[in-house]
């Protein structure tokens, strides 16, 4: 796996290289946003941490200029600004997950490690029409899900729900990670949404014999097994 870190500080630079490297992963370096840019636009790479504060283009400007070259390399933004609005106008831009300095190397690690399933998962399925497991089928050409060849009924947020619970099939899927793939907003610890949700959608698969179930992982989030 192949990863550009993107950051003017030299002591977070080679730290984040080493670290990295140490982990197995090719790393290559830029010290200012037009570096970065050019690098990530003329090479490939898997993942990108991008520093929000950077000279000569600042980290969100690197951040839309990919993304209005149709380049969808995952993009971790690393930044020191921790409130609210500046985390979601990192995501609004196409920033793929966003985390605070001073951080910890292992919640880097471990969301560095997510991006790249994630990625990994989306591009193994950019060509599947349907995903099947057990005596379930979800056609998402038409939409429609099939539990021994009869219909069920979805919601479109139900279908994007088990959409994305079989294409982390075996994965824990944190309450986060339902959030921005299937309501496309941040987490509000206070809403019950994603719990009525998956309520409902087991209620429905129940009803129908389903072999597939959706199990709880207390204080994490949710998983399908295969």
């Amino acid at each position: 796996m192949k990863i550009l870190i993107v950051e003017d500080d030299r002591t977070t630079r080679d730290f984040l290289q080493q670290a990295l490297t140490e982990q197995g992963y090719s790393v290559e370096v830029a010290a200012d946003g037009q570096d970065g840019l050019f690098q990530a636009l003329e090479l490939q790479f898997d993942l990108i941490l991008l520093d929000r504060m950077l000279p000569k283009m600042d980290g969100l400007t690197v951040l839309q200029t990919l993304r209005s070259n149709g380049n969808g390399v995952p993009v971790l933004i690393l930044s020191a600004l921790d409130s609210v609005d500046e985390r979601v106008k990192g995501l609004k831009q196409g920033g793929d997950d966003y985390l605070v300095k001073p951080f910890a190397l292992a919640e880097l690690l471990a969301r560095i490690e997510i991006l790249l399933r994630r990625n990994d998962t989306v591009s193994a399925t950019q060509q599947t029409t349907e995903l099947i497991e057990r005596n379930l089928k979800l056609d998402l050409l038409a939409h429609k899900l099939f539990v021994a060849s009869e219909e069920v009924e979805l919601q479109p947020k139900e279908f994007k729900l088990l959409k994305y619970l079989l294409e982390h099939i075996d994965q824990v899927v944190t309450r986060t990670m339902l959030f921005e793939a299937v309501w496309d907003y941040q987490f509000d610890p206070q809403t019950n949404v994603i719990d009525v949700h998956v309520a409902r959608l087991r209620k429905k698969l129940a009803a129908k014999g389903c072999l597939v179930e959706i199990e709880t992982v207390r204080g994490v989030g949710y998983r399908v097994c295969s």
